[in-house]
């Protein structure tokens, strides 16, 4: 994954935000959307695209295009560093491949451990019967 690349490689659409704001909401377009075309993106190799295309598949459009908002500051300049970030940080977080687990049994000390607990325990209940003379 080539970050610059990959950063040239996006699109940028300013537009208003939502909720409550009071005048300066109907005039400023402070929120920052951003698009990435990732099936024809030329920092990623195939197999990362292929990767990229199962784990964040909800995150995609049916033409393979990345849409991120950011609206959480008032400056549109925030937003747009935030939601770089937060693009750069996706990507990263998907490609990770985690290692595979490895099946273990449990051990012979642990098995008799707990055939005691229980003989342990069958006991102390018999001992709570009352006796039949």
């Amino acid at each position: 994954m080539d970050k610059s690349i990959i950063a040239s490689e996006f699109s940028f659409k300013a537009v208003r935000s939502s909720g409550a704001g009071g005048q300066n909401v109907n005039k400023v377009s402070s929120k920052v959307v951003l698009s990435f075309d990732l099936l024809n993106s030329k920092g990623l190799t195939d197999d990362e695209k292929t990767l990229l295309r199962t784990k964040i598949a909800t995150k995609l459009t049916q033409d393979g295009i990345l849409i991120l908002t950011s609206e959480e500051d008032r400056s549109q300049l925030k937003n747009k560093e935030k939601v770089i970030k937060k693009c750069f940080k996706l990507l990263e977080n998907a490609l990770i491949i985690p290692k595979e687990r490895k099946a273990t049994k449990v051990t012979r000390a642990a098995k008799e451990k707990r055939l005691n607990a229980k003989k342990v325990m069958s006991v102390l209940k018999q001992n709570r019967k009352k006796t039949n003379f």
